[in-house]
C-alpha cells in the first residue's frame, strides 16, 4: 500500500536477522506489523487491529493478496473481504441461528448483532473477522526467517462466548521464510467439554501478468461436495471431473472440496498462474477441505483452507459428516498453511 509510514515512538520494537527483518510500525494511525525478506524483494504487512489480517504481501512490489484499497486506513474505516481474512468459530455458513456440539444444540442470539449473514439470511464467516482484540504476542527474525505471533482470548469476551460457549485461545503466527509466508494458528481449548474446530481462511490472491480469464488453476482435490440452493453442503459428493489445470475463461468457482490430494509430507498444493507468475497455496493435513472462489469478472481468486466443510457442526450431528475435528479440555489444534509466489 502507498500511504506514507510513520515508525511510531510507542512502538520501537524490531528484529533484524541479516536478510530478514520484522517490525512494529504505525501506518495511517493504525498499529501494523512488517516482515521483510530483502533477499527475495518479499514483505508483508499485518493489521492485528483488523482481525490479524495480512492485508498485503507484495514480491517486487507486486500483490500477491488481492485488496481493493491502497491504504490499511481505508481498510480499517471500511473492512471488506481481502488479504487474508480469519473465520472462526465457524468458517462459512451455518443452516441457522444454531449449532449443535456434544450432542447438545446452542442457539445464536442474534439482538447482539456480532454476526453477519449472507444473502439467504444464513449466519456466515464467525465473530471475529475484523476484530480489533488481537494482541501482538512476540515479534522475532532468525537466520531462517521473520515472524509475529499474535494472541486472542477469545474467552474473555462475554458476547463471543453467548454465541460460542467454549472458552479458548487463539496464537495465530504469520511466518516468512525464503520467499514464503506461513501461517500458523494453535488454538487452546480452555473449557470444559471438547471444543468442536470449524475454523478456516479465506485468503484473496491476485496475478498481474495475464487477464483473469487466461489463468490457469489447479484443484488439488478428488472430490466435489454437492451444495443445496443455499450452499450448504448435502451430504453428496462426486468425483472431480475437470481439466488440470483449468483455464478460467468463461467460467467461476464458488465450490467445495474434499479428498484433497497430497503428497508424502500430507500437504496438498493448489495453484494459480498467469504467463510466468503463480501463486501455490499449501495445506497442511488438519486443513482437509478446501473452498475454491474466483467469481466472474473479478480479479482474484480465493483458495480457502478449511479444518471443515461448511455447516459441519450440524452435519456431524446429523451423521452426516464423520471427520470433525474436535479439541479435547485443555488441549491444542495446531495447523499451517504457505503461500508460496513465484514468477513475479
Amino acid at each position: 500500500m502507498k500511504s506514507t509510514v510513520l515508525v511510531s515512538l510507542l512502538f520501537p520494537l524490531m528484529s533484524i536477522a541479516a536478510n530478514y527483518t520484522a517490525e512494529k510500525r504505525t501506518v495511517d494511525g493504525i498499529e501494523v506489523v512488517h516482515l521483510a525478506d530483502a533477499a527475495r524483494k518479499t514483505e508483508v504487512w499485518i493489521a492485528p487491529s483488523v482481525g490479524n489480517n495480512a492485508y498485503e504481501m507484495t514480491v517486487n512490489g507486486k500483490r500477491v493478496y488481492w485488496s481493493p484499497y491502497n491504504s490499511v486506513g481505508e481498510f480499517k474505516t471500511r473492512p471488506v473481504n481481502l488479504g487474508n481474512p480469519f473465520l472462526a468459530p465457524w468458517a462459512n455458513r451455518l443452516e441457522g441461528d444454531y449449532f449443535w456440539a456434544n450432542g447438545k444444540k446452542y442457539g445464536l442470539n442474534p439482538e447482539l448483532q456480532n454476526f453477519r449473514r449472507d444473502g439467504n439470511q444464513k449466519p456466515i464467516h464467525g465473530l471475529v473477522i475484523y476484530t480489533d482484540k488481537w494482541t501482538v504476542a512476540g515479534v522475532k527474525t532468525s537466520s531462517h526467517g521473520a515472524e509475529v505471533t499474535s494472541r486472542l482470548d477469545f474467552w474473555k469476551y462475554p458476547e463471543w462466548i453467548a454465541q460460542f460457549p467454549f472458552a479458548h485461545a487463539i496464537e495465530m503466527t504469520y511466518r516468512l521464510s525464503s520467499g514464503t509466508l506461513e501461517v500458523e494458528t494453535v488454538i487452546e481449548n480452555l473449557s470444559t467439554e471438547p471444543m468442536p474446530v470449524g475454523i478456516g481462511f479465506h485468503p484473496y490472491f491476485t496475478l498481474h501478468d495475464a487477464p483473469r480469464d487466461q489463468w490457469k488453476v489447479h484443484i488439488a482435490a478428488k472430490d466435489h461436495m454437492t451444495l443445496s440452493n443455499v450452499l450448504i453442503p448435502t451430504g453428496e459428493t462426486t468425483p472431480l471431473k475437470i481439466p488440470d489445470p483449468q483455464s478460467l475463461e468463461g467460467i467461476q468457482f464458488d465450490d467445495v472440496y474434499t479428498n484433497l490430494i497430497r503428497g508424502a509430507d500430507g500437504k496438498a498444493e493448489f495453484w494459480v498462474q498467469g504467463k510466468k507468475e503463480m501463486v501455490s497455496v499449501i495445506y497442511g493435513p488438519k486443513f482437509p477441505v478446501a473452498v475454491v472462489y474466483a467469481p466472474k469478472g473479478r480479479d482474484f481468486i480465493c483458495f480457502e483452507p478449511m479444518s471443515a466443510p461448511t455447516n459441519a457442526f450440524n452435519s456431524a450431528h446429523d451423521g452426516v459428516y464423520k471427520d470433525l475435528q474436535s479439541i479435547a479440555p485443555g488441549a491444542k489444534w495446531q495447523e499451517s498453511y504457505w503461500v508460496k509466489p513465484s514468477g513475479f
